[in-house]
């Protein structure tokens, strides 16, 4: 059997994660490759954009259905450029733990030897990063992955997500779990926002993957249902993506981060924000009317 690249990416909820792993998954099957994205958020919505908007069933909900009689090809379905598209999903509202569906899904397709079936050259997990415990750890925790990405803006939660899991790294890496391969830095628009990822990334001892600027390019596609790479091929933003996951399949590092402690992090968003103040003086007495 070949060798194949498992990716998991996590994030903040609401930060991009699933439209940048759809566009990394979007532009790694352009470029030749065999590609299956896992979504492993309860919302189901992870591989929207590789299907034209349209919601696919998930494994969870298929094998309550199915009580046992179900079979991979129902829940595997064919996205934009043959990418093989899953859901996990999540247990019915208000029942159940989400964590635990993960786990339960992801299970499901070992069983299933859904690698040999379909001989994927990469696999992406898109996991909700706001909790790193439970199913959400797996990918880390069991080793599932061989590599991991967090995305991230400089806005303190996702910053504090992405600590997070950096400690959920340490904490695993001891029993044979996935280790950190680097910072996907997103909506990044102004220089000071660079700033404070790249000086984050420092005091963890980490490594940024690439950078992803905010463009209405991405929200106009997404508005039809498709990713970037798909709605607009030749635009500038393709173009981001498709370096990005040429970086990120070539990608070799693998390593444990530095997470800051509570006190740590705290004292270090403080004194950026005292900066961010200075700056933001230095604006308003420039601009006179």
């Amino acid at each position: 059997m070949k060798k194949i690249k498992e990716i998991a990416i996590y994030g903040k909820g609401g930060i991009g994660k699933s439209t940048t792993t759809s566009n990394i998954s979007a532009a790694l099957s352009d470029a030749g490759y065999t590609v299956m994205q896992v979504g492993c958020d309860p919302k189901s919505d992870s591989t929207n954009t590789l299907t034209g908007g349209k919601s696919i069933p998930t494994v969870l909900e298929s094998l309550r259905k199915r009580r046992g009689n179900l079979k991979v090809e129902d829940v595997i379905i064919e996205g934009f450029n043959e990418i093989y598209c899953v859901e996990a999903g999540g247990p019915e509202p208000g029942v159940g733990c989400a964590g635990r569906g993960i786990i339960t899904a992801i299970e499901f397709l070992k069983q299933e030897n859904i690698y040999e079936k379909y001989s994927p050259d990469v696999v992406l997990y898109d996991v909700l990063g706001d909790v790193v415990c439970g199913g959400f750890a797996m990918p880390i925790r069991e080793g599932v992955a061989n590599q991991v990405y967090t995305v991230s803006s400089a806005d303190f939660m996702a910053i504090y997500a992405a600590n997070n899991l950096f400690k959920g790294i340490k904490k695993y890496s001891n029993g044979g779990g996935a280790l950190f391969s680097g910072l996907i830095a997103n909506s990044v628009t102004f220089p000071a926002q660079k700033d404070i990822l790249e000086d984050f990334i420092l005091q963890t001892k980490s490594t940024i993957a690439g950078f992803i600027p905010r463009s209405l390019t991405v929200t106009q596609a997404e508005l039809w249902g498709k990713t970037t790479i798909e709605a607009n091929p030749d635009s500038n933003q393709a173009e981001v993506y498709r370096k990005l996951a040429k970086s990120i399949y070539n990608n070799k590092e693998e390593y444990i981060p530095s997470p800051l402690e509570s006190d740590e992090l705290k004292n270090w968003a403080e004194s950026w924000s005292d900066k961010l103040l200075e700056l933001r003086k230095q604006e308003e007495g420039d601009f006179k009317i």
